[in-house]
């Protein structure tokens, strides 16, 4: 579950939601030499953990449920028992290391996840649309957007890129690193990750992929113009499909593709074309047109569509998801990128988009070529019948889960942060009411609710969840549609929510949330090949931790906005930007969910839209 939380996060480092939402603020610095003054990361107190626990338990169970976990908990955290015996070798465990939690977590939470890619792990940014007229216009935006990554490249390789900050503190710049050349290899039980120092990029246009040289003799990258006349080459090399999209493969079940891997590069020409793709810096996905759809309609189809292509007769054959991240030109000015959240988190992909747009910006070199550019290399692909078949199959398991995932963007313009702000009030705190008092409303009842932390305060920090369920804001859920609550009363219980939703986000962005602790305890149990404690193996950890609703508040950085599919059928991931009149709220769903019928994505995002005027409400009514 805690793998969800690395694919949001997506513009503002306020521990996956804290205190206040706290913008990154760029300050030009070495990016990685900072990192040894960084703070690895703390290992929380036992005996608060266990009280935040409970305090947890309490908001979610039944009292003979609770009476039961309550006496589990005390036995765990007993004088001289074994969640001490644990803490000893957590604390441990973190002396003697940067960071106790991130590789575990990593290969546990994305690596060992057997689950498809597309759609449902990695997560995808939406670019602000542009009118590109023509083919012509779409090449020489990528080119554009091609000169601008390598750009970025430059800066992480000499140390140059900006340091992000939070609240006057530098984070932790790693993840920029691992994104560039970078690619997940499928494994049969858990994926590796591959980095290499190759100079090329792999474009891959009507499911064919070519290998683009990006640097001059002399060490320089290409211009833009350069740029134009290789992809150029590239688009009429490729006009007619002439075999099967090979990309499609890496839409698969990751145990599946494992097995096809295998196969696929035993023939000596099919491992180098491979291996051109995984080396690559980067991969640039040119993708045909949209279907078109209305302007309403337009955000929630293109964010579907650049998390997964939007099936085997569009464009999820031409892409390659094991790749750190994938740039996305479409020809009707679809604009995006698809990231692998086993190198980067949500944050950092957002953060990199905002240096992409940035580097658009800036005056074109347009002197004229002055050498001579090899033909960019076809990669070609032997397919017996064995491997078309398995294309054939990885089609029709594409097409089911890009029928099977539900988005709904929708732009709330009624009011924004300046309005809750009127009222001394967080602007994120107060939207995550709105989101719970949504669902309360729709099923009656106090789901597990979590909202994503950033940890890069720390050495190679990832993520972690909040608990954002708290006794404060079950009563203000349970209170709001209650007529025999007087209003003043229900502004007094709002106000409680939100101060105890700040002290919660406090404690997170100190990397002391619940959920990594008990993380962290549980692996060790593993490690040390001891006994499971009951507090782990009781239905009620599964009960509280599996979320069915994911939140995280996003900056909207130069018009890019950040996706991700649910995890599971009964989840909402509900992501949402606050802007200073409006707020952009996006909402996943699976429609494979057996109640989907009835409260689907755009059904969810109307609920949030009724509770958040009616909130409006309230306050004006009542203050």
């Amino acid at each position: 579950m805690l793998r969800i939380c690395s694919r949001a996060l997506v513009g503002m480092v306020k521990p996956y939601h804290l205190v206040r939402p706290e913008l990154v603020t760029l300050v030009a610095s070495r990016n990685l030499s900072q990192q040894k003054e960084l703070p690895s990361l703390p290992v929380a107190p036992l005996q608060q953990t266990c009280d935040l626990y409970v305090n947890y338990l309490e908001c979610m169970l039944e009292a003979d449920e609770l009476k039961r976990t309550k006496k589990l908990v005390e036995e765990f955290r007993r004088e001289g028992g074994v969640g001490e015996r644990l803490q000893r070798s957590l604390e441990r465990k973190a002396e003697n290391s940067e960071n106790w939690m991130t590789e575990n977590f990593v290969k546990k939470e994305f690596l060992s996840m057997r689950k498809p890619l597309a759609g449902l792990s990695n997560p995808a940014v939406f670019f602000s649309r542009v009118d590109l007229r023509d083919k012509k216009g779409q090449i020489r935006y990528a080119a554009k957007l091609i000169l601008s990554a390598l750009e970025v490249k430059t800066m992480i390789d000499s140390d140059t890129l900006p340091v992000d900050y939070m609240k006057g503190k530098p984070l932790c710049m790693k993840q920029y690193e691992l994104l560039f050349s970078s690619c997940r290899i499928p494994g049969e039980t858990e994926d590796t990750m591959k980095y290499y120092i190759d100079k090329h990029v792999t474009v891959v246009h009507n499911g064919q992929f070519f290998k683009l040289e990006v640097y001059n003799s002399d060490g320089s990258p290409l211009t833009v113009d350069q740029l134009c006349v290789q992809l150029e080459r590239i688009c009429s090399a490729s006009l007619e499909i002439t075999m099967e999209p090979v990309g499609i493969l890496t839409t698969q079940r990751r145990d599946v593709w494992h097995k096809i891997y295998n196969n696929l590069i035993k023939d000596k020409t099919n491992k180098e074309s491979v291996l051109a793709i995984e080396s690559s810096i980067f991969t640039v996905c040119l993708d045909g047109a949209m279907p078109p759809v209305s302007d309403e309609m337009y955000r929630s189809s293109t964010l579907c569509h650049l998390l997964h292509g939007g099936g085997s007769q569009l464009n999820s054959g031409n892409r390659w998801f094991d790749k750190g991240f994938q740039l996305i030109i479409g020809e009707d000015g679809t604009l995006g990128s698809n990231l692998s959240n086993a190198v980067a988190d949500g944050v950092v992909q957002m953060s990199l988009c905002g240096h992409f747009v940035a580097g658009l910006k800036r005056p074109e070199v347009t002197q004229s070529p002055i050498e001579s550019l090899p033909v960019p290399q076809k990669l070609h692909f032997n397919l017996t019948p064995e491997i078309q078949k398995d294309i054939e199959e990885a089609k029709q398991h594409m097409d089911t889960l890009a029928r099977d995932i539900d988005l709904n963007f929708k732009e709330f313009d009624h009011f924004g942060k300046n309005f809750i702000k009127t009222y001394k009030m967080r602007p994120n705190a107060f939207v995550q009411m709105a989101v719970k008092l949504a669902y309360y409303r729709l099923y009656q009842q106090i789901c597990p609710s979590m909202e994503y932390v950033t940890l890069r305060a720390f050495k190679l920090g990832r993520v972690s969840m909040m608990n954002s369920n708290s006794p404060a804001s079950v009563a203000f859920v349970k209170a709001f549609d209650d007529p025999k609550i007087q209003n003043t009363e229900k502004v007094g219980l709002l106000e409680k929510a939100l101060n105890a939703h700040a002290w919660s986000t406090d404690l997170a962005l100190r990397g002391q949330d619940m959920y990594s602790h008990l993380w962290g305890l549980k692996q060790q149990t593993v490690e040390e090949k001891v006994s499971m404690p009951k507090i782990f193996t009781d239905n009620s950890f599964d009960k509280v931790f599996t979320i069915n609703l994911g939140t995280s508040y996003v900056t909207n950085m130069a018009g890019c906005l950040p996706c991700f599919g649910p995890e599971d059928p009964e989840e909402y991931v509900v992501l949402y930007s606050i802007m200073d009149n409006s707020i952009d709220i996006a909402v996943a769903a699976l429609k494979s969910y057996k109640a989907h019928q009835e409260h689907d994505a755009a059904h969810f995002s109307r609920a949030v839209e009724d509770v958040l005027l009616d909130m409006r409400t309230l306050l004006k009514q009542t203050t």
